[in-house]
């Protein structure tokens, strides 16, 4: 098989890619990424020579460079996205650019290329807030943030080339990922990072709000089951079962690092913050696939990769915050 996936220089896309190369050695791999501030090749430096592996530095959203480059592949998977909250409810243009027009973009692309399967990395965001029980595939979608609402538009247009066009179109929806090769701007490797170096972690309002973690190469395994079993024009949710609130999380990464309590400072919480996040997995499931990674032993597997890798990554924020 030929595969394109598109930001797979950030986190999830790079894991990903590495996935691909580790068990399927005969797949021809093309990674596009723009490479900004999260996007990092180191994270690919071990498979950067592998014969079945190519880079290309360009932006989604050229439109007439996307039709030639897909060309000749099989599978478009799109990773590229800007996806930091608060990042998207200072400057949200940026994340419309990016999230709704570079989709369209490849879209296009996808159609005028004949593309036989077009998978689209969403995210459990979409759905909204959800005070008990789960949301599943067909739930409504309500966003309560710039960059929720660019996805959520941009799975709107997705399903909209499936219907229009009968272009093989899949959406997968995952729960917050974390583990290495984070970048340190989001919750897990901010509050990691900052406790080896006894800085305080910020913990939004009370702190009770909370999110289902999903060890990343669960999820890319996810991804990798809907590439090779999903059906066309089908949404998959995916998630770990993992809930834990935000306070509760700091406190876990303070114990497992040796520091202190203390180290919590409650902030100022941000603006339309989602106070639980909650998605059912049974459709997935019933492909084969299940989280393998219990959440203590991948936060324990994080840690343990930020003590050794933190100061190049915090290095790297510092130096591309807007």
């Amino acid at each position: 098989m030929n595969i394109v996936v598109t930001g797979g220089a950030g986190f999830i896309g790079s894991h990903f890619i590495r996935l691909l190369v580790k068990k399927y050695p005969g797949y021809r791999i093309l990674n596009i990424d723009k490479l900004t501030y999260a996007g990092n090749l180191a994270n690919l430096e071990e498979i950067d020579k592998h014969p079945c592996y190519t880079f290309m530095k360009e932006d989604i959203c050229n439109k007439r460079t996307m039709e030639k480059v897909v060309r000749g592949y099989d599978a478009v998977i799109n990773f590229a996205a800007e996806s930091h909250v608060d990042r998207s409810i200072r400057k949200p243009e940026k994340f419309l650019k990016t999230d709704i027009m570079g989709t369209f973009s490849l879209l296009e692309a996808c159609r005028k290329a004949g593309i036989k399967k077009y998978i689209q990395i969403s995210t459990d965001e979409v759905y909204g807030s959800i005070e008990k029980g789960s949301f599943t595939e067909e739930s409504p979608l309500n966003p309560s943030n710039p960059y929720s609402a660019s996805k959520a538009s941009a799975d709107m247009l997705t399903i909209s080339f499936g219907k229009t066009y009968n272009l093989p179109v899949y959406i997968v929806r995952s729960t917050n990922n974390y583990g290495p090769n984070q970048h340190p701007e989001k919750a897990i490797p901010l509050f990691i990072t900052n406790a080896f170096e006894n800085l305080l972690l910020p913990i939004y309002g009370n702190g009770r709000q909370k999110r289902d973690w999903l060890y990343v190469t669960d999820n890319c395994r996810a991804i990798d089951t809907v590439l090779h079993k999903g059906s066309d024009g089908e949404i998959y949710n995916v998630s770990a079962g993992s809930e834990k609130e935000n306070i509760i999380l700091a406190g876990m990464i303070l114990r497992l690092t040796g520091k202190p309590e203390s180290l919590i400072k409650k902030v100022e919480d941000r603006p339309g913050h989602d106070k639980r996040y909650s998605i059912s997995s049974e459709k997935i499931r019933k492909l084969g696939w299940k989280p393998e990674i219990p959440f203590e032993k991948g936060l324990l597997i994080t840690v343990e990769w930020y003590e050794k890798n933190a100061g190049p990554l915090k290095r790297k924020m510092e130096n591309t915050r807007d």
